[in-house]
């Protein structure tokens, strides 16, 4: 008794349990993640703290370029304020004097870069001022309004930021009362301008900006924060910040900065477009004497991506390195395992491939024969559809040229009746020979009316596509008997260039004869009732082919037929089918020879085959 070898079990090597590696493939995750984690939690904590150590380094001198830009315009109201030749300007304020003093302010404004320096009296107008000679002049202008007067006025001195009505500018006004024998005399004001300042805050890639007591931004090294909050203005002062105009027409809406969680303590900026998104450390200082306050951000990037990427690349090294040298030992053990199961899995997979290889070759042989044989009978009764479509379009043809055949018949016809009746009288007169004349006349008539049958009978038979030798000339002269009548009945000359010799192709005549005569038919239809209708066959063979041209002088094809000639209903006949040509072409191709459609004048048809 045998055993089939596909039916014999083979021993399989005991599998290493799968809860193990499972245990051990989720441990390896979430020991990846939690040091993944840690790692970049620790690193961005370090790098923060760089960011804003250096952040809080590089504050205080900003803060201390700011406060030196404030101190020393400081002091120049305190000076101007006991100077004698300004107190006499506001005692006796005569022309010269008042001009002397403008020249003074001028030179003094350009020595100490003041963006202005002028005097007002106690109703708050101008008398003298530093820019007296420029379009944004100072002197005549009322300031009574403003608060920096006001507030000199009833206290003494004063600082006030706010936006320049006349020059459009905004500055720190220090004002400072001056004092006479009979009380006030008047306030004399310094505008510090801060251009500079920002100027030098933009060469750095930290935005730095300065904010008053209420937390709007007064200087900033970017222009569209400026009389920007940080915190909501309540409405009560936006009211008196309205009504003073010390921030002009500016919204007073809030900075573009929000705080975000991740990476923690940062803030990001929303705008403008070349710092949108980017992620900032927000350091703050105070700015002495001036109850402002300096914020820098300091940008996160490159420091921080760096930073964690370092950490998290040594941290997946180590863990790589831990776990590497884990799975490599239980990797060894379990390729032994994997080999014996693949060896006795291959075995039977080797068995089983052979089989059904076995089996699907028996299948195919099969579906091949059945195929062969389908094609067999499909090429049958393609080749007699063939045969049927080709007898249809002959019979189609014999149709159109029907009247054209009964007339050909009928004028024999009747002078065969006429000679008939003219024969009887010349034998009741004994004229025998005028009778044998008229005799030989009826008969050629009946000859002809028999070619004329005959032909008309060989084109509508079915024939056989048996290819013969053929003479070239007796098939175009059977095609223009079918068809002579109606090229003269239309008055259309055919012309036959053909040569000397009688050439002779390999094909079934009447199926040649059926592509001349619907060629003859579409070209008298193109032609129509044209004057001077002319339709030219003519031909010329080489050593192995006859080449044949068929071409009229009619409007010839259109570009948008000519592309799709050959294909099955396309015509340029309101009534016809567009299968004559489809047909001629397929009658051609089986004598071995080609049909094609050429550009010129009129259409113009090419036939070659085989020369016989």
């Amino acid at each position: 008794m045998t055993t089939d070898l596909r039916d014999r079990p083979f021993p399989v090597a005991r599998k290493a349990r799968p809860i193990s590696w499972l245990f051990l493939g989720v441990l390896a995750i979430a020991s990846l993640i939690a040091l993944d984690a840690l790692a970049r939690r620790g690193a961005e904590r370090w790098a923060l703290s760089q960011v804003r150590l250096n952040a809080e380094a590089a504050v205080g001198l900003r803060v201390a370029m700011l406060r030196s830009e404030i101190e020393k315009q400081r002091t120049l109201p305190l000076v101007l304020a006991e100077d004698p030749g300004v107190r006499a300007a506001l005692e006796r304020p005569e022309e010269a004097r008042l001009l002397s003093l403008d020249a003074r302010l001028e030179a003094l404004a350009e020595a100490t870069r003041a963006g202005a320096i002028y005097l007002l009296d106690t109703r708050g107008m101008t008398i003298a001022a530093s820019n007296y000679r420029s379009d944004e002049s100072f002197v005549g202008s009322d300031y009574s309004f403003r608060p920096y007067f006001q507030t000199a006025m009833t206290d003494g001195h004063t600082e006030h930021f706010a936006f320049g009505t006349v020059s459009l500018r905004p500055g720190l006004y220090m004002s400072r009362r001056l004092e006479g024998n009979t009380g006030p005399l008047g306030v004399i004001v310094v505008k510090a301008e801060f251009g500079q300042v920002q100027d030098e805050w933009r060469r750095f890639v930290e935005p730095t900006f300065a904010t008053d007591e209420r937390g709007i931004v007064l200087v900033s090294s970017e222009a569209a924060w400026r009389f920007r909050a940080t915190v909501p203005v309540p409405e009560h002062q936006r009211a008196e910040i309205r009504t003073s105009l010390q921030f002009g027409d500016a919204p007073l809406d809030i900075l573009p900065i929000r705080p975000v969680q991740v990476p923690p303590e940062t803030v990001v900026v929303d705008a403008p477009q070349a710092l949108a998104g980017q992620t900032f450390v927000e350091v703050e200082a105070p700015v002495p004497t001036t109850g402002w306050t300096l914020h820098m951000l300091a940008p996160t990037a490159p420091s921080l991506p760096l930073a964690t990427t370092a950490a998290r690349s040594l941290a997946l090294l180590f863990a790589v390195a831990g776990f590497g040298s884990l799975g490599f030992w239980l990797a060894r053990r379990r390729r032994l395992e994997e080999e014996r199961e693949q060896e006795a899995a291959a075995r039977r997979e080797l068995e089983a491939r052979v089989a059904e290889r076995t089996a699907e070759l028996s299948d195919a042989n099969d579906l091949l024969r059945g195929e062969m044989e389908e094609r067999q009978r499909t090429q049958a009764e393609v080749t007699e559809l063939q045969d049927e479509l080709v007898q249809a379009s002959k019979l189609t043809v014999l149709g159109q040229i029907a009247a054209s055949v009964a007339h050909e018949v009928n004028q024999p016809v009747a002078a065969i009746r006429t000679y008939a009746e003219n024969t009887k009288l010349f034998l009741d007169r004994g004229d025998q020979d005028a009778a044998r004349q008229n005799l030989a006349i009826i008969g050629n008539l009946t000859d002809r009316v028999g070619s004329i049958t005959g032909e008309l009978r060989a084109f509508a038979r079915k024939s056989p596509a048996e290819v013969s030798r053929v003479s070239l000339r007796a098939v175009i002269d059977g095609a223009g008997l079918l068809v002579g009548h109606r090229l003269r009945q239309q008055d259309i000359a055919l012309e036959e260039e053909l040569g000397a010799e009688d050439l002779t192709v390999l094909a079934a005549p009447v199926r040649l004869e059926q592509v001349f005569v619907n060629l003859l038919q579409n070209a008298a239809e193109a032609l129509g009732d044209r004057e001077g209708g002319r339709i030219r066959i003519a031909a010329r063979a080489d050593a192995e082919r006859v080449i044949i041209t068929v071409s009229d002088n009619g409007p010839g094809l259109p570009q948008e037929v000519r592309k799709a000639l050959f294909m099955p209903f396309v015509t340029t006949k309101s009534a016809g089918l567009g299968l004559g040509l489809v047909i001629s072409r397929d009658i051609i191709t089986e004598f071995g020879g080609t049909f094609s459609a050429d550009e010129g004048e009129g259409a113009i048809f090419t036939i070659t085959l085989p020369r016989a």
